[in-house]
């Protein structure tokens, strides 16, 4: 289960019992941390009591309509799991899922940084018997003023990630401050036990690139982020029009639904990314989200730009 976004630790209790669950539950935690971003390992530890999960921290312009310092995102399964744990990492395999903690490096330029975390990945999949091959989605964030040097992370991808047929879906964010000073990468990840299919309703797109639109392992679905984009052409769409591109990105998830043999009412999750020239007009998206995907428990942060200048949003589900 992934939880609707959760306004800090000291509301974490009262949200999982909301949903029936417990602290003990939690798999995987994402902290979207605004400014200069509070120290969160006190309460945290203060949260957990004890329970260990892999974390992600995302560092993010603001969190849409609310003055939260940070958010958190959680994921949840009775129980909590399993852990795996080693020279201080933490994952956790639920459901088949295998949840990571996100990496990151200050060594090295962008590309090298790129291929560390990829490397990292691999020896956390380690832990659980597994390589790169189980990756279901990597989000990446990195530097608007790297923007230029995105495309050379292409190669480390192929060399890790292989020549496919099956791929994971991919996300890359531009946040412009890092993680950690010197970081210009942070890689965050999913995994899943069993096989994997690639789902890719035509798009010839997809053929040399190292992700997918979507990927199943049994009967969960992770896709890659969508914005406004023709598959086809490979041009953005609707310029300056937020409401024009949420339609169509809503459209094109659910066409790779569709392929999939499922339905908007599948998807469970949506993290949404907005950039902060468009925050203002966000809320006029609610209601075609809640057409689209009414069960979907939504997060919806401002980043500092996407990878396509005129893209206004990027949305990231899943179905699990």
């Amino acid at each position: 289960m992934y939880l609707p976004a959760v306004a800090g630790y000291p509301a974490l209790p009262g949200a999982l019992v909301q949903a029936g669950l417990a602290i003990g539950d939690i798999v995987h935690l994402t902290e979207y941390v605004t400014g200069a971003g509070p120290d969160l390992v006190p309460a945290r530890s203060i949260a957990l009591g004890g329970h260990r999960v892999p974390v992600s921290r995302v560092p993010v312009e603001a969190v849409v309509g609310r003055d939260d310092p940070y958010i958190l995102g959680v994921s949840a399964h009775p129980g909590g799991g399993t852990l795996l744990a080693a020279d201080g990492d933490a994952l956790r395999v639920a459901d088949g899922i295998v949840y990571l903690p996100s990496v990151h490096t200050t060594e090295g330029d962008f590309r090298e940084q790129y291929r560390c975390c990829l490397d990292r990945i691999a020896a956390l999949l380690d832990l659980a018997g597994l390589t790169p091959a189980a990756l279901t989605r990597t989000i990446d964030y990195t530097a608007t003023a790297t923007r230029a040097e995105y495309p050379r992370c292409g190669r480390p991808r192929k060399e890790v990630l292989g020549t496919g047929p099956v791929h994971p879906g991919a996300a890359g964010i531009l946040v412009d401050r890092p993680v950690e000073p010197g970081a210009q990468v942070s890689l965050d990840a999913l995994a899943a036990l069993g096989p994997l299919t690639a789902i890719n309703p035509g798009w010839a797109r997809y053929d040399t690139l190292t992700y997918k639109p979507a990927v199943r392992a049994g009967d969960k679905i992770f896709f890659s982020g969508f914005g406004a984009l023709d598959p086809v052409t490979q041009l953005a769409l609707h310029d300056g029009d937020l409401p024009a591109q949420a339609e169509y990105i809503y459209a094109s998830i659910e066409t790779v639904l569709a392929a999939a043999g499922a339905s908007g009412t599948a998807v469970t999750s949506l993290i949404e990314y907005v950039t902060p020239g468009a925050a203002a007009d966000y809320p006029r998206t609610a209601e075609l989200r809640a057409k689209h995907f009414p069960n979907a428990a939504v997060t919806s942060v401002v980043c500092s730009a996407l990878l396509r200048p005129e893209f206004m949003l990027e949305t990231i589900p899943a179905c699990f």
